[in-house]
């Protein structure tokens, strides 16, 4: 009986060796200088923006993409440099790590071409979103995910045209950042008569009072259309100082804009459902490894233009103020 014991002590504890050898060792956390998200799956996905630091709009772009890692099981880290220089060190910090994913933004898609096709010759599947939709395809990204920025400016310039206003003032905030001035770009075509200001969303003041010195200079001006919802609530101050009769449009929403709409002092928000900027590449991704599966068809994947308006704006609320909108 004591030998049958033993016997079965060492069958236990050999099958315990084979299943240790079997699992193998634990997988290795990634350690990154970004935002963690959450971790799970095999799938490692970088999401690297050119976001500005507590930019509302990107808050929401990384709420989308935190929870698709979630619900899909990807493990997902996010970075984001204003800098378009530092972005693509940051994706070439991440083509490093051997991420099985890689999710970017291309506002200056010349400056981030090199990072990202060297990051597709390492055989890792990049998904771009937001920006540089025009270079995507030939950077050798498997989909792009975003609005066509030209299609949203001729669409905010035409609501501005139908609400009888006649010379608009389009503010771009961000240098070298291609998609705003294609938005500038379509809203003249559909518009007529409008101007270009260059402002630094970085410099707050500096914004407001560029802004307020154009109406002041030329009080025809009877529009405004901010591209970033930040940019927008200078715009409205702006107005008031100068005493100027333009009222203001925006592209992107938040709590700021949102209250501007029910309160009349702006017009509309042009709504590119940021959310799903985020969400969505890390669905594409997700099937892509596992499945071969793309999307697109070498065409952007849209996610917008909508607009907000007062018609509209009560029904979306709780998920702006819920960070998904």
């Amino acid at each position: 009986m004591q030998s049958f014991k033993r016997r079965l002590a060492g069958v236990a504890a050999l099958a315990a060796l084979v299943l240790t050898a079997c699992s193998g060792p634990e997988a290795e956390q990634p350690t990154t200088a970004g935002v963690p998200g959450p971790s799970g799956g095999k799938l490692k996905v970088a999401v690297v923006t050119h976001g500005s630091l507590g930019d509302a709009f990107w808050n929401v772009v990384q709420n989308g993409a935190f929870q698709a890692g979630k619900d899909l099981d990807v493990s997902v880290t996010y970075y984001s440099d204003g800098d378009s220089i530092s972005q693509a060190k940051l994706i070439d910090n991440a083509v490093a790590q051997r991420v099985g994913g890689l999710v970017v933004s291309m506002a200056n898609p010349q400056a981030l071409q090199t990072s990202v096709q060297n990051a597709v010759k390492a055989g890792i599947p990049v998904v771009t979103i937001n920006s540089g939709e025009d270079s995507s395809v030939a950077f050798g990204a498997i989909a792009h995910v975003g609005q066509s920025e030209g299609l949203a400016g001729q669409g905010a310039g035409q609501r501005l045209k139908d609400a009888g206003k006649t010379h608009l003032l389009c503010v771009i905030h961000e240098a070298g950042n291609i998609g705003q001035n294609q938005r500038c770009d379509g809203a003249k075509q559909s518009f007529g008569h409008a101007t270009t200001l260059q402002v630094d969303i970085n410099n707050p003041n500096d914004v407001q009072a560029r802004i307020r010195g154009a109406l002041q200079a030329n009080p025809s001006i009877d529009a405004v259309l901010a591209l970033n919802s930040q940019i927008a609530a200078r715009a409205y101050s702006a107005t008031k100082e100068a005493n100027s009769k333009a009222q203001v449009a925006t592209f992107d929403l938040n709590n700021e804009v949102v209250s501007g709409i029910k309160s009349g002092d702006i017009l509309f928000a042009v709504d590119q459902q940021q959310y799903e900027q985020g969400y969505l590449p890390i669905v594409i991704l997700k099937l892509y490894t596992q499945n071969g599966n793309t999307l697109g068809g070498g065409k952007p994947v849209q996610t917008g233009p909508g607009f907000v308006d007062k018609s509209n704006v009560d029904a979306i609320t709780p998920y702006i103020q819920g960070g998904t909108r």
